[in-house]
């Protein structure tokens, strides 16, 4: 009772509920906030921390800018701040003149996203060449993967492919990854989508903040190639899988392509199936199927774990300590 008359109170000013509409509408940072309001950046933050403090709104940094959204704690269905929002006028004059405004930043985000993808079109479109057409791989990525999924994860989210080609699929969808930019692209995909079951966030692969147990599916999609130790990054995303939760990986098989690793940063070139099968392994996980797609010089793999009883959910916490230990 008094969480929820905690978060009433906070909510019950003009201000804090035009940033609750503004928020439900995507993410946001402050100065975009205050653009949009046309109040000063002190006064938007204290409204903002009221509605964080009180469990409406989840805040997240992103190098030098922080986002808001609205609370990621539950099911978009089961959010008291979505609740809330859904009570607001849908004429509401000053709220259709926020939205408005909202929307002519997305547009700019949008057009800053665009252009670096233009810029970084030809390196991808390099690689792309090498390996089966990518329509192939989402097929067999859907097929191995089916629904309904309620929290899913993607760990190097990218462009946000995974969470746009899965959103119909999942109650909700987070996508991580330590560029700005490539945020900044995914960012502007999902908005242009409209997939508001689905964000983006920058974070560590080897140390996710996020609670164990806290997702039902995780996807690593053509990210171990760059890591140093694609093993703890294993580990850590079992960390946070349910029971029953499932372990997406895919990544190139072996392959001696040396370009890779001095043109475009690869650090290791491709992997062989037991050797991804025993991090799983490791991890606590139940390897499942490996799915092969030969391309004209590389071959995509697919590699799936299951977490099933419990001392598989008692071994990936120990084995993920381990490996930030090895790390160190």
């Amino acid at each position: 009772m008094d969480i929820l008359l905690a978060a009433l109170r906070a909510a019950a000013e003009a201000t804090r509920l035009r940033l609750l509409a503004l928020c439900a509408e995507g993410e946001v940072t402050v100065g975009e906030l205050v653009r949009i309001l046309g109040q000063s950046q002190p006064r938007v933050s204290r409204h903002l921390k009221l509605l964080c403090d009180a469990g409406l709104l989840d805040r997240f940094r992103e190098g030098s800018r922080v986002f808001y959204r609205l609370h990621d704690g539950a099911a978009a269905g089961d959010s008291l701040a979505r609740h809330l929002v859904a009570l607001l006028p849908a004429d509401d004059a000053q709220l259709a003149l926020d939205r408005r405004r909202f929307s002519e930043i997305k547009a700019e985000r949008a057009a800053s996203a665009a252009e670096f993808f233009r810029a970084n079109a030809p390196r991808w479109d390099s690689i792309r060449s090498l390996h089966v057409d990518e329509a192939e791989v989402e097929g067999v990525v859907l097929d191995v993967l089916p629904g309904p999924v309620g929290d899913l994860l993607d760990i190097g989210t990218g462009t946000g492919r995974m969470l746009q080609l899965f959103a119909g699929r999942i109650e909700r969808g987070v996508g991580i990854d330590t560029s700005r930019d490539m945020l900044t692209v995914a960012r502007a995909n999902l908005e242009a989508a409209g997939l508001r079951n689905c964000h983006v966030r920058q974070a560590d692969m080897y140390g996710l903040a996020m609670a164990d147990e806290s997702f039902d599916a995780v996807i690593i999609h053509q990210v171990l190639h760059y890591a140093d130790r694609p093993d703890a990054a294993i580990a850590e995303a079992a960390r946070v899988l349910r029971p029953s939760g499932r372990m997406l990986i895919v990544d190139f098989a072996s392959h001696d392509v040396e370009r890779l690793r001095t043109e475009f940063a690869h650090r290791r070139l491709g992997f062989g199936a037991a050797q991804v099968s025993e991090w799983l392994s490791d991890a606590g996980l139940a390897p499942g199927m490996v799915r092969h797609l030969p391309g004209g010089t590389l071959t995509v793999t697919v590699w799936t774990g299951t977490r099933n009883s419990e001392t598989e959910q008692e071994t990936a916490p120990r084995t993920t300590s381990r490996l930030r230990a090895e790390a160190h």
